[in-house]
């Protein structure tokens, strides 16, 4: 097993080039199951859990090649729309097949998800929602049946609470339905967008993309066709680089950025005395004089992202004075919380709040990844610490991040990726 080790403090110079954004080619992915020819996909990011997703991909019955980061899906041969426990249980994104799957097939099997074990993420809200279009559920063995044989129907559902796979999942089970299909309370994460956007130019007619509502006129599926379309640069790979460049007061800029999906992430920068500037499709980071302590709420899209709470919890390891970070979205997201006191953060945990006394000067030490995000925090914790921080379990890092080590070797990080 890989981990990482990685010698501070750091100074970190130069650019890094983001890539393309796995919360929106998952989705994605999973939409050109309403297809039945080949779609193409440029900028498509080479990490695990793109390549579990053409595991499951491949166990359906689809052709596909992945090549420099260009994705060419057949799905025409679709033979088969069980999506097995051993391809579910590493991913809970793989849930977003079963909207398509059953629009298009009228039928599937999708076992209970997985993934990161960061709190709660029930399914209640898609299963409601399909039932609501006209589709028999049950629970069996572990998996979600889904029928529908006449096909899904339009109908107006009203999500509970914002749900972004959940949102997604509708949607695309929605392109194909009978009629019109009125969606209340949608996700409105860059992501979402996307997804609306690349649905509409294959013909689907969406109204209200970008908002919480949407009103979607399905094909009663008959499939959709889509153009060629590239991914959305990832906005919480930027973020997690900008935190980087902050922590080892360093200038940095990034290639490849939509610095509009970042505005939430910028203020919180701003506050903490950082300056960053952005021309076209660049940002650059210039680091503050000494940081400053910041409060953070977590909260949807367009308010404070949860997968960026982490890594600003190590910033805050380093700026001067109290910082609060509340966590309003998963109940289990602070287990990278006991790592960082490994290093010697200064944390206090009460319910989902975290209080942090700044600054502390870290030191390097072994430390475990938890889930994606937490494993980045540490990371960044390592290259602020002093001496060497090893960071174990990194499996976690290769499902959201590509060529981390490589990209932070480059801008003049100390790290290396080595073997247990």
């Amino acid at each position: 097993m890989d981990y990482l080790s990685i010698t501070g403090p750091s100074r970190l110079g130069g650019s890094v080039t983001i890539s393309g954004a796995k919360n929106a080619a998952l989705p994605l992915m999973a939409a050109t199951l309403l297809c039945d020819k080949p779609v193409t996909i440029d900028n498509v990011p080479d990490v695990a859990d793109i390549r579990t997703l053409l595991k499951l991909f491949k166990k359906l019955g689809s052709r596909f090649t992945f090549d420099d980061h260009t994705l060419v899906i057949d799905n025409e041969a679709i033979d088969n729309t069980t999506a097995t426990y051993d391809i579910v249980k590493t991913m809970r994104a793989s849930i977003l097949v079963l909207g398509p799957l059953l629009a298009r097939f009228g039928r599937c099997e999708v076992s209970l998800p997985g993934g990161c074990a960061i709190g709660q993420r029930p399914i209640d809200l898609h299963l409601k929602a399909l039932e609501q279009m006209g589709a028999v559920i049950e629970i069996k063995n572990g998996y979600v049946v889904a029928t529908a044989p006449e096909g899904l129907q339009g109908a107006h559902i009203i999500f509970d609470k914002v749900t972004v796979t959940g949102s997604e999942n509708i949607i695309m089970a929605a392109a194909l339905a009978r009629g019109k299909t009125q969606l209340i309370n949608v996700a409105k994460e860059p992501e979402v967008v996307q997804l609306c956007e690349v649905l509409a130019n294959a013909g689907v007619t969406i109204e209200g993309i970008g908002s919480d509502e949407l009103v979607i006129h399905g094909t009663d599926r008959a499939p959709v066709c889509f153009e060629p379309f590239s991914i959305i640069p990832d906005r919480i790979e930027a973020g997690t680089y900008l935190c980087a460049a902050a922590i080892t007061y360093s200038t940095v800029t990034l290639e490849n950025v939509r610095p509009d999906h970042l505005d939430a992430v910028t203020a919180k920068l701003h506050e903490a005395g950082c300056r960053v500037s952005a021309e076209g499709s660049a940002m650059t980071l210039h680091p503050a004089a000494r940081l400053r302590s910041f409060d953070i709420s977590t909260t949807e899209y367009p308010g404070f992202p949860t997968d960026m709470q982490a890594q600003f919890m190590a910033l805050a390891t380093q700026a001067e004075g109290v910082s609060i970070i509340e966590e309003r979205l998963f109940e289990n997201r602070f287990m990278h919380v006991s790592e960082l006191q490994r290093l010697g953060a200064s944390i206090h945990l009460k319910g989902n709040t975290a209080t942090l006394n700044g600054p502390i000067q870290l030191l390097g030490a072994d430390v475990m990844a938890t889930d994606l995000r937490a494993s980045s925090a540490l990371v960044l914790a390592g290259l602020a610490a002093s001496g060497v921080t090893n960071v174990h379990r990194i499996y976690h890092l290769d499902r959201g991040y590509e060529k981390l080590h490589e990209k932070l070797k480059n801008l003049g990080a100390k790290i290396e990726r080595l073997s247990e």
